[in-house]
């Protein structure tokens, strides 16, 4: 080693050595008997034994903090100037690692007004259940029909690693829909290219192709879609979507559909299956799933309504028709499990979850675009009992909509604007065994004071069990492609 590399080295050390020896610790703090002042909030909450650090911040005048979190035998202790708290990665993951479904109990003392203070220590129960370790999303302004510079990212939930899998800026100034997996498995996967010369950009192991999923007689492209179990077909609407504005500031916007029908494509034969019961003329169809085992496809439907006069009496129910995935044929009857018109609200995003036992979707006032409803919460439904579940531990007074599964149906991810009603943020939340959810709690960061300088909205979040096997650069070379046509 060069005496010039000897000499930086103990430089550096020196360097690390004071600033850790001139940040404060706590002396004869005062007992405090409220919980700390922290955000995001993270007290109390069940977390997967699989996720990065839950850094934090202090609001207010912080001088210094110190945090221990104590579990099973391992402790992590966090001492620095200000209000920021960042853990150690290693020592994270270790901290986890050994309290697998144990408690770690947290102790945060702050500095303020020269004061040091103890606040009441809250736990975070980690589970043996892990949490798929990507995620999708849409990064949108959340402002009307503005789209520039959209992009989709997947991040890495044991990190903080992010990147992009679709960007606007390489797709021609396109709008983009979300990304949706097949049974959470990122080698079957799809994303939507709006506008001419877009269409669906299928996944199949990294292998990109364009497919137009229109026959003549729909009304459009498909819009909201889901994949079967076999990944041969996928369900989908065709929607005419009109946006209007509110004049009560607290809806801002409304969107709503002119036409909606409700179709099934076969991927393997690019051909699309119709069905009298999906297409009445008389009604609104949309947000189509299957359910795990490929019996039924589940959907929302609306009696038809002079829109906008009549917006407030626009309210869909929630039901199922048979699917034979052997035959690719639609069954002949329909049942409606949440009857607009007795509940008394409306129904959008049924998703049911891979063990096949809950069905969870949000419910509005009115209407099918429930991100600009404060009221919209999510319920769940036991598909063995009928018995719903309101999760009044999850929702909040701001809209919490647009939630996916994680693949061993023990996690929940959904997007909330509950911080400011403008912003949403990717909340999650454990359904145990019993069927209860806990409180969520929002995507780590690793700057604790990211989501205070974030100006975009994450956009229908989606669990991947991998990695998945293109980029943006892909789904460019993609849209310039030749389109598949169905028929």
């Amino acid at each position: 080693m060069s005496l010039k590399s000897v000499i930086y080295t103990v430089l550096t050390g020196v360097v690390v050595f004071l600033t850790a020896a001139c940040t404060p610790k706590p002396s004869r703090p005062v007992q405090v008997g409220e919980l700390p002042p922290m955000y995001p909030d993270y007290t109390d909450v069940w977390i997967p034994c699989n996720i990065a650090p839950l850094n934090f911040l202090l609001r207010g005048d912080v001088e210094a903090v110190e945090v221990r979190a104590v579990g099973d035998g391992h402790e992590i202790v966090v001492n620095s100037r200000g209000g920021e708290v960042c853990f150690d990665e290693s020592e994270w993951k270790e901290l986890l690692r050994a309290s697998q479904g144990k408690t770690v109990r947290v102790v945060v003392t702050a500095l303020t007004d020269g004061q040091w203070r103890e606040y009441k220590s809250f736990s975070w129960h980690v589970t043996t259940d892990t949490i798929d370790p990507y995620l999708t999303y849409r990064l949108i302004e959340p402002d009307y029909e503005i789209y520039q510079n959209l992009t989709l990212k997947e991040r890495c939930l044991e990190t903080f690693d992010e990147r992009s899998i679709s960007d606007y800026g390489l797709v021609g100034n396109r709008c983009m829909n979300c990304h949706t997996y097949s049974s959470q498995n990122p080698s079957l996967s799809a994303l939507y290219v709006r506008g001419e010369g877009g269409g669906m950009i299928l996944n199949r192991d990294g292998r990109l192709s364009k497919l137009n999923v229109k026959a003549d007689d729909m009304v459009s492209g498909s819009v909201y879609f889901a994949f079967s179990p076999s990944g041969k077909y996928i369900t989908f609407s065709t929607n005419v979507i009109i946006p209007a504005f509110h004049a009560r500031p607290s809806k801002r916007l409304e969107v709503f559909d002119r036409v909606s029908d409700v179709y099934v494509a076969d991927i393997e034969s690019n051909t699309i299956v119709r069905s009298a019961l999906l297409s009445d003329t008389t009604a609104f169809e949309t947000f189509p799933t299957f359910s795990p085992d490929g019996r039924y496809i589940y959907f929302c439907t609306a009696p038809k309504v002079n829109l906008p006069q009549d917006l407030k009496a626009l309210r869909y129910s929630l039901c199922r028709v048979g699917f034979d995935e052997r035959t690719g044929t639609i069954g002949t009857v329909v049942d409606t499990l949440y009857h607009a018109r007795t509940e008394g609200q409306s129904v959008c995003h049924p998703r049911v979850s891979p063990d096949g036992q809950y069905l969870v979707y949000s419910v509005a006032d009115y209407g099918t675009f429930p991100i600009w409803h404060p009221e919209a919460d999510l319920q769940m439904m036991n598909l063995r009992t009928g018995e719903k579940d309101m999760m009044e531990k999850v929702n909040s007074h701001k809209s919490d909509t647009y939630h996916s599964w994680s693949s061993n149906s023990r996690w929940l991810v959904f997007a909330s604007k509950r911080d400011d009603g403008l912003y949403g943020k990717p909340y999650f939340t454990y359904v145990d065994r019993q069927g209860k959810a806990h409180k969520p709690f929002v995507l780590p960061q690793r700057d604790p004071l990211f989501y205070d300088h974030h100006l975009k909205s994450f956009n229908a979040p989606e669990l991947g069990k991998g990695r998945l096997p293109f980029d943006a650069s892909d789904v460019r070379q993609a849209v310039k492609g030749a389109a598949v046509d169905f028929k």
